[in-house]
């Protein structure tokens, strides 16, 4: 009897330790179900975080990108500022030149108006052989046309002059050397004649020609002397 009651009581400790197995396996079962849940919510956050790290990569390169721009952007406005305020300056020093340039004209232009009268009656009156009326007369042609519509003579008078002469065209860089009249009256005396139809003036290839011929060639011709 007490060999079964000793059977009993090893089949019953069996029997509860097994359940007690039992339960300790659905406890980790459960266990390891949970574990697999926040195993897979991790590896959601990272898949997540990945592709926010991403997304912080991707931003950074297009801010790095535009900061560049910016930067370069920045470095042309300056750039280009700098050439403003520099043309300007440049501006505002040939304004002044000009200015003094024009009042100096102005007052060999009422000079001339003396000076022209005189020669006119001078050239009206002289009978000498050796008075070239002609020459004279083709000279006091420009300045008549100068006097009546443009002010500031020197420079016209001597461009009209040398187109008068061999060439009737040249280009803008020639009637500069060939006259010694600075580019830039160069090209304001060249427009201004170019408005009173004297000249025509191509600004693309800086060819000037003359248009309307006041006297003929010989007519500046220096009488020779005689022997």
């Amino acid at each position: 009897m007490s060999d079964e009651k000793n059977t009993l009581q090893v089949i019953d400790g069996t029997i509860e330790a097994v359940q007690n197995i039992t339960k300790v396996l659905n406890s980790a079962k459960q266990e390891l179900l949970k574990l697999e849940k926040e195993k897979e919510q991790l590896e959601k956050d990272k898949m997540e975080l990945e592709r926010a790290t991403t997304e912080l990569e991707t931003d950074k390169k297009e801010l790095e990108i535009k900061k560049n721009q910016l930067e370069q952007d920045k470095k042309k406005l300056e750039e280009e500022k700098n050439q403003l305020e520099k043309d300007k300056q440049e501006r505002d020093e040939k304004i002044g030149a000009l200015t003094e340039e024009q009042q100096r004209l102005l007052e060999e232009y009422e000079s001339l108006k003396v000076e022209l009268s005189k020669l006119a009656k001078v050239a009206e009156e002289s009978q000498e052989a050796e008075f070239n009326f002609e020459r004279i007369k083709a000279l006091l042609s420009i300045y008549a046309v100068l006097i009546e519509k443009i002010w500031q003579g020197q420079a016209h008078y001597r461009i009209l002059q040398t187109l008068h002469g061999e060439k009737e065209k040249m280009t803008r860089e020639e009637i500069k050397n060939t006259t010694g009249v600075a580019g830039a009256w160069v090209i304001r005396a060249v427009n201004e004649l170019a408005n009173v139809d004297l000249l025509d003036f191509d600004e693309e290839t800086g060819l000037v020609k003359l248009k309307q011929r006041l006297f003929p060639k010989k007519a500046l011709e220096k009488k020779k002397e005689e022997q």
